[in-house]
């Protein structure tokens, strides 16, 4: 008798313990929807942080772009300056080579003057004098010197007074109605430098 009664008391505890671990549908319920919740919120997590790194490369992708256009922006413009620099140096050589010996070609000028009065003085003497051949070949080397140098000298005698190739020394009666307003007499030569005026032509206005 003992014996079942410790057996039956044996059962009984057994059976409690059974109970202990079976779980009822309700409690099965709450445990799927306390999963379903904590998924659901891992998963918006997740998102939150998928989208806080999309916005993250978005604010890094849009400060690249600004330096980009910045850095291109830039460089056009170094681009510009340099290109306007190097035809600007190109023309102020180009200048340089036109009239870099302009100096010296207006100090040869009163040289060539002095030959044509000196020449001007010798129309008594013969051509086959030594002295005069002389001096027209010296004169004659001075002026094709100018010429190589585009020297040119400036038209006057009977043009129209120009006043930016002509200076007028004085004004006298016209020989003629024609002559009137133009030059009717030069008292110093003009001469052009590739078509720059290096020296006004002196000269005597009729009216």
């Amino acid at each position: 008798m003992a014996e079942d009664k410790i057996k039956r008391e044996e059962v009984k505890v057994e059976s409690a313990e059974q109970d202990k671990n079976t779980v009822t549908p309700e409690e099965t319920g709450k445990e799927a929807s306390v999963e379903i919740k904590a998924g659901e919120e891992n998963e918006e997590k997740e998102n939150k942080k998928k989208k806080s790194k999309k916005e993250k490369k978005d604010v890094v992708i849009e400060e690249l772009t600004t330096k980009l256009e910045e850095m291109s922006d830039k460089h056009l413009r170094l681009q510009a300056e340099f290109d306007n620099f190097r035809r600007r140096t190109i023309k102020e050589k180009a200048e340089l080579i036109k009239t870099g010996g302009e100096s010296v070609l207006v100090n040869i000028l009163p040289v060539v003057d002095d030959f044509e009065r000196a020449l001007g003085s010798m129309k008594d003497i013969p051509d086959e004098d030594p002295g005069k051949q002389g001096t027209k070949l010296i004169y004659n080397k001075f002026v094709d010197f100018l010429k190589q140098n585009n020297v040119k000298q400036i038209e006057a005698q009977n043009q129209d007074f120009d006043v930016d190739l002509h200076e007028a020394v004085t004004k006298i009666p016209a020989p003629n109605e024609k002559l009137k307003g133009k030059v009717v007499d030069v008292i110093q030569k003009g001469y052009l430098l590739n078509d720059k005026v290096i020296r006004f032509a002196k000269v005597v206005i009729g009216e």
